[in-house]
């Protein structure tokens, strides 16, 4: 029997009482200082927490990216050691703020009360409203603003579980959320040095000395835009993808109005000049632009693989003022480098290889990271997981 079991069993065997959010903690939001006052902004101590920073330092918070001046306080500051919730605008994210602080509108902040204070490790408490986050999501006010009803937010339940015990759980969550933070560092840490390794690779086969001619997109291939996508149309069991502009299909049609084996590029948008390939007949969207390289001195997979090479240059060619795009004649003057055929060929097979390696580690880690990060929150939920005594009364 683990150690955390053994206490189970010596100090709650019969399950534990439950006490509502609002009988545990005082709640306040949080707000925005005057930003039209400078002096509130300027030379400021006081930590003022915002959404980016739970995203940019994670859900244990001692420092802030913004800080603000002591004028800028309403009253008195928020405790350290309080939880924020986010209660408006991206629903179900808190964190633990250990130091007197700030925080802004979207957030409410939940306070221990004094009489329960000896009562609970802040860090159980901590993990537990990731349960608190989940129940957020199912408490929506109606309307077009994300936000929380707070009368089922007061309501939401906390077990009164032994100190020990909690303790316990989390010395065992702190370990695992150490291990998991590990392995997915280490993970992230092998796609990006595979992508790495795969664009020197690429690069180092794609340079050419002077001596090999260079031609514009337009004397080796046709470019073309697509035509309008119905969403009407759109079947997601249809045969035939459907790109329009982003960096993957966004569906399928049963008709298709260009065939196999095209280079495309996005036509508008944010992701104006991404390029890819399709491999089967598609649908052509009126923000894409399709390159048809016919049979001949180019190879369309060699064109794609310089082109992709090259990406950064159309993406940092897009149009600005309102949406960005890129132009057909920017598409057409694009200059490739062509070799003999036979070279492009023998670069085609190797990148070809490169590319599915790349592909799978690309599919395959944050497969696996996800994984890990759903095993975490199983196990962490089945640690905080308590029978009402009442119930078992």
């Amino acid at each position: 029997m683990s150690r955390l079991n053994e206490l189970i069993q010596e100090l709650c065997p019969n399950g534990v009482e439950h006490k509502t959010l609002s009988e545990l903690f005082n709640t306040r939001n949080g707000y925005t200082p005057s930003r039209s006052n400078q002096e509130f902004w300027t030379n400021g101590t006081i930590p003022w927490f915002r959404m980016e920073d739970i995203r940019e330092n994670g859900r244990i918070l001692s420092e802030a990216t913004q800080y603000v001046s002591e004028s800028a306080v309403k009253g008195n500051l928020f405790p350290a050691n309080s939880i924020i919730v986010a209660t408006s605008a991206t629903i179900g994210e808190h964190a633990l703020i250990t130091v007197p602080s700030l925080a802004n509108q979207r957030f409410t902040y939940l306070m221990l009360k004094d009489q329960y204070k000896d009562m609970f490790d802040v860090k159980f408490l901590y993990y537990y409203c990731f349960k608190l986050d989940i129940y957020c999501k199912e408490c929506l006010n109606q309307g077009n603003f994300a936000s929380v009803d707070m009368k089922k937010f007061a309501k939401f339940e906390f077990p009164l579980v032994p100190l020990e015990v909690q303790r316990e759980i989390v010395r065992i969550l702190d370990n695992f959320t150490e291990l998991t933070a590990e392995l997915t560092a280490e993970l992230t840490a092998e796609l990006t040095a595979r992508k790495k390794q795969y664009e020197y690779y690429r690069r180092k086969l794609l340079t050419f000395g002077e001596d090999i001619p260079v031609f514009q997109i337009k004397e080796i291939g046709t470019v073309s835009i697509g035509e309008f996508v119905h969403k009407s149309k759109q079947n997601p069991n249809a045969q035939y993808p459907v790109f329009n502009g982003g960096i993957s299909n966004t569906g399928f049609y049963n008709d298709f109005n260009r065939t196999a084996n095209k280079v495309i590029i996005s036509a508008r948008g944010a992701n104006a000049g991404f390029v890819n390939r399709v491999f089967t007949n598609f649908w052509s969207g009126n923000s894409c632009y399709t390159i048809d390289i016919p049979n001949g001195k180019v190879d369309w997979n060699y064109a794609y693989f310089w082109m992709k090479s090259n990406e950064t240059k159309l993406l940092g060619d897009q149009q600005k003022g309102g949406i960005p795009a890129i132009s057909k004649k920017q598409v057409e003057e694009f200059q490739i480098p062509v070799p003999p055929i036979e070279e492009q060929r023998r670069i085609v097979s190797i990148l070809d290889k490169f590319d599915m390696l790349a592909t799978s580690i690309s599919e395959g880690l944050p497969k696996e990271i996800e994984l890990r990060r759903k095993q975490y929150e199983y196990y962490r939920n089945q640690l905080l997981s308590f029978p009402d005594n009442k119930a078992t009364a």
